[in-house]
């Protein structure tokens, strides 16, 4: 299966970053990406991302999906698409994250990202780690790719339960990394392509 988009909800008039309609709020992309083998065959688990997000999240943004097997390939060609055509200022993803064989989403991240955040994947892990004794073998990560903020979560949003919120809202509310304010400001020019 290729990296198909999957549903995105209707919008509610607010314009999208790049659209020329004067007058509106422009309202920040966040890209959700479902790397799964078993979700791309029909069991997806991007709205309970969408619903944390949403939740954590105040300021207005419009999801866009990304449903794909765990195939470098796919993986990869989702998020360039996101970075680079989408213009997602945070780009979500989960799944892929374990020690399967199959498991490659961090390695792919790091091979389309300009500079790699481990700190987030150590907080993840560490917040995780309160409650569920195996994500020391989660292998969550972070980087840069343009104005692009990428976030590896776990594939079961239950063993990251805390960390969107602690992670994300942390970086929201003290603007910690300049892609997240960047999405809430809506200003800066977008990566050279």
């Amino acid at each position: 299966m290729s990296n198909r988009a999957a549903p995105n909800p209707t919008t509610t008039g607010e314009r999208t970053v790049g659209d020329p309609s004067e007058g509106a709020a422009a309202v920040c992309r966040i890209g959700i990406l479902t790397v799964s083998d078993r979700a791309s065959r029909g069991a997806w688990g991007g709205p309970a991302i969408e619903a944390e997000l949403r939740r954590i999240i105040a300021t207005p943004w419009q999801p866009v999906y990304r449903l794909v097997p765990d195939e470098r390939h796919e993986i990869e060609a989702a998020l360039l698409d996101l970075c680079d055509e989408a213009e997602c200022s945070l780009v979500v993803t989960t799944g892929g994250t374990g020690p399967a064989p199959r498991d490659i989403t961090p390695e792919v991240t790091q091979s389309v990202s300009d500079k790699i955040l481990p700190g987030f994947g150590e907080l993840m892990r560490a917040v995780s780690l309160k409650t569920v004794p195996t994500a020391i073998l989660s292998r969550q990560l972070a980087g840069t790719r343009g104005r692009s903020l990428i976030v590896n979560l776990p594939g079961a949003m239950m063993h990251c339960k805390g960390a969107p919120e602690d992670l994300l809202a942390g970086s929201v509310r003290h603007r910690a990394h300049r892609s997240v304010s960047l999405c809430l400001r809506n200003d800066g020019a977008r990566r050279s392509r």
